[in-house]
């Protein structure tokens, strides 16, 4: 579990709940293909609220059949693999933000 310690990069991909790949969630997609990519870890985070690009707030409603939530994607792992997998998925992101940052795994615990 050492490979996880240490200096890393976490890429941050924000979306919304309705972003489509192929008829599926695209969160899903990207999930499933951080999985495949071997990346040490990703996350999906939904959010409460929020407002992008075109200046709309988007938050919960209960009134409202049809949500529009922002959604994070974290992904984390060596700089040169998670730049490589954001290559791979640029494609499939119509609309959102990719942000990378430095971040420091100081433990990692796992049974």
């Amino acid at each position: 579990m050492k490979r996880y310690i240490g200096k890393k990069k976490v890429a941050r991909i924000y979306i919304n709940n309705q972003d489509k790949y192929d008829g599926k969630p695209l969160w899903e997609v990207i999930l499933f293909e951080a999985k495949a990519y071997g990346l040490a870890g990703a996350t999906v985070l939904k959010g409460v609220a929020g407002m992008g690009a075109h200046s709309e707030v988007h938050s919960f409603n209960v009134l409202v059949l049809s949500q529009v939530l922002p959604l994070v994607i974290e992904l984390i792992d060596d700089e040169a693999k998670v730049r490589g997998f954001l290559e791979k998925i640029e494609p499939m992101i119509e609309e959102g933000l990719t942000s990378l940052s430095d971040v420091e795994v100081i433990t990692y615990k796992h049974k």
